[in-house]
């Protein structure tokens, strides 16, 4: 039993590690955002969808949710803040029509988490509790894990991984398996099912990365303005290039 514990205390902080890792990969999109005063192109959706995915993670890790999932509420609730502070950039930015998109999309978001967290409080008690913000959180889990799927679609159809960074793909795979162990450990399906998917979706890209990445693609297939790049916290998009930029 002891050595099962130190397992999951290692898998939990690796998980940490790469979760980490893919919460602050969209900094380069917000990086941009800001030095250009404009969202251009980019979907705000993303973000504030994955805020929601944290916030129930985090809730759900607490201990009077569930037991030995603090390293869950960890990463989840600095997942949070970063999310957060990418929404009120995109917000501050963003044109009229989609501020009010998002802003609606924000107010969305902290209803129902306040629903879920209010309802698990107060009419709730134990394996009840657990289950129901379990269920709330797994469910987000896995959107945000799918996201990937569209830029694996593209990858298929334009026969290149040019909007498909190794790395990315790498931690995406790194994290999903490395929460799946820790779910398995401390026996907690709300943890391992959802991150198994997020395993096999990350593995799923490594493949068609290793199939298609030494081949240009077909240039009149791509999309012709821009193509996006989604990730388990979310999404950005690689912007065409004026001619006169390095």
């Amino acid at each position: 039993m002891a050595v099962v514990s130190i397992l999951h205390t290692i898998f939990g902080v690796f998980g940490d590690a790469t979760g980490l890792f893919l919460f602050l990969a969209p900094t380069i999109t917000f990086n941009r955002i800001r030095k250009n005063k404009s969202t251009e192109q980019f979907s705000g959706i993303p973000y504030p969808m994955t805020l929601l995915n944290c916030l129930l993670s985090a809730w759900y890790g607490l201990p009077f949710i569930s037991e030995n999932n603090t390293l869950v509420t960890v990463i989840n609730g600095t997942g949070a803040i970063i999310e957060a502070v990418y929404v009120l950039i995109f917000i501050i930015y963003a044109p009229k029509k989609e501020k009010s998109k998002i802003l609606a999309l924000v107010t969305f978001v902290l209803g129902a988490f306040s629903t879920i967290a209010l309802v698990s409080v107060f009419a709730l008690h134990g394996k009840t509790r657990r289950y129901f913000c379990g269920f709330a959180a797994a469910i987000f889990s896995v959107i945000m894990y799918g996201s990937p799927l569209s830029i694996m679609r593209t990858v298929i159809r334009t026969k290149s991984v040019e909007f498909m960074p190794f790395f990315l793909s790498l931690f995406v795979f790194l994290c999903g398996t490395s929460w799946f162990i820790f779910g398995l450990l401390g026996n907690d399906p709300f943890v391992y099912v959802n991150n198994g998917f997020g395993s096999l979706l990350g593995a799923l890209q490594l493949i068609l990365y290793a199939i298609y990445r030494n081949n240009k693609g077909d240039n009149d297939k791509k999309p012709a303005a821009i193509t996006e790049m989604e990730l388990a916290n979310g999404n950005q998009q690689k912007q065409p290039q004026p001619n006169n930029q390095v």
